[in-house]
């Protein structure tokens, strides 16, 4: 943001701060494609994206005057988004997944596909082979990765701070660093996944080994592939040739809101 952007922004924010009607329908129009791809990539799949990103500018709206600091809006509303998302997942919180998903296959998440926020990305953008496997690799995280994946991802496009980020997630710069390798390996190991079960033609053994899976993408299945992957010799060969993730990343718009939540915003 150059400095006139910033100067238009600080008074953007003070004037919505005070009340102006007008200046807030534009904060919410400028940020509402941000929020969504937060919320909308961090709840894939979830059918309450459009209530919990509309909740999240309801929450800054109100809150809007307690602001000291009008440079500091956007890192607001983002731990806004996070902490909304927090609380939409907190009634689920106790029901844990098992230690393996042979114990309990019907714990596994079985959200609704038609809400998927993977298919938006792939069916708005013309990806790389890669890049596709990068998007698809998304659906096995786990809940609380696919938050920071959110919020890496935008981070990665230019799009926010790693303090912006770090502030969010209520962690120091030095400790998300760590949480974002830790995501890498997983989304590699993720993308892995998706290679070995793409394979033509298919691995016999891998083929065994998911013979009980009921095709639903989770953390469990993605270690136990990700494991097969690492001891086959027929499947080893995924491991070769991962571009890294961030570079692969850096090149995606924000996805455009729902209707609803566009005219919801006008």
């Amino acid at each position: 943001m150059d400095r006139e952007d910033s100067t238009h922004h600080r008074a953007l924010v003070t004037a919505a701060r005070d009340g102006d009607q007008r200046a807030r329908d534009e904060l919410v129009t400028a940020y509402l494609p941000l929020v969504y791809n937060i919320v909308g990539r961090a709840l894939n799949r979830h059918a309450d994206v459009d209530d919990v990103v509309q909740e999240t500018f309801i929450r800054a709206l109100d809150g809007l005057p307690g602001l000291r600091d009008p440079d500091s809006f956007r890192s607001w509303l983002v731990t806004i988004a996070v902490n909304e998302i927090r609380r939409l997942r907190r009634p689920d919180q106790h029901h844990a997944h098992p230690a393996d998903p042979l114990d309990d296959p019907h714990t596994l998440d079985a959200a609704d596909p038609g809400a998927d926020f993977v298919d938006l990305t792939l069916v708005h953008l013309d990806l790389a082979d890669q890049r596709r496997e990068t998007v698809e690799a998304t659906r096995w995280l786990e809940p609380d990765d696919r938050t920071l994946l959110s919020l890496w991802w935008l981070e990665a496009a230019g799009r926010l701070t790693r303090t912006e980020v770090a502030t969010a997630l209520e962690l120091s710069p030095q400790h998300t660093a760590v949480r974002v390798q830790r995501l890498k390996a997983q989304l590699d190991a993720a993308r892995v996944v998706v290679r070995a079960l793409a394979a033509v033609p298919p691995c016999d053994r891998l083929r065994q080994t998911v013979g009980v899976w009921d095709g639903v993408p989770s953390a469990l299945w993605r270690k136990r592939i990700a494991r097969h992957a690492r001891e086959c010799v027929r499947c080893t060969g995924h491991w070769s040739g991962l571009a890294p993730a961030e570079g692969l990343l850096a090149g995606f718009a924000l996805l455009p809101p729902t209707t609803a939540l566009t005219l919801w915003a006008t």
